[in-house]
């Protein structure tokens, strides 16, 4: 007899698809944190204040956190 072991992944597919979701979401927050620099550092650039950089680009760094832990503990047997 042979014993084909057959490799098993920790995860399902859907919970891998969700994973890089959730990494996608935060890259994208990541990018928009990003930029905002000045090249005179005598001269003082608003732009780091944005709604962007300050509300917008944290919030999805948050939720891509939050579907990457969702991700990881849903269990797809149920």
């Amino acid at each position: 007899m042979e014993n084909k072991n057959k490799p098993e992944f920790l995860f399902e597919k859907i919970n891998y698809k969700i994973l890089l979701i959730g990494l996608a979401v935060i890259t994208l927050g990541f990018i928009l944190m990003s930029g905002g620099a000045n090249e005179n550092p005598n001269e003082f650039n608003d732009a780091v204040f944005s709604f962007r950089r300050i509300r917008l680009a944290p919030t999805l760094v948050l939720i891509g956190f939050g579907i990457t832990i969702y991700s990881i503990l849903k269990n797809p047997k149920k």
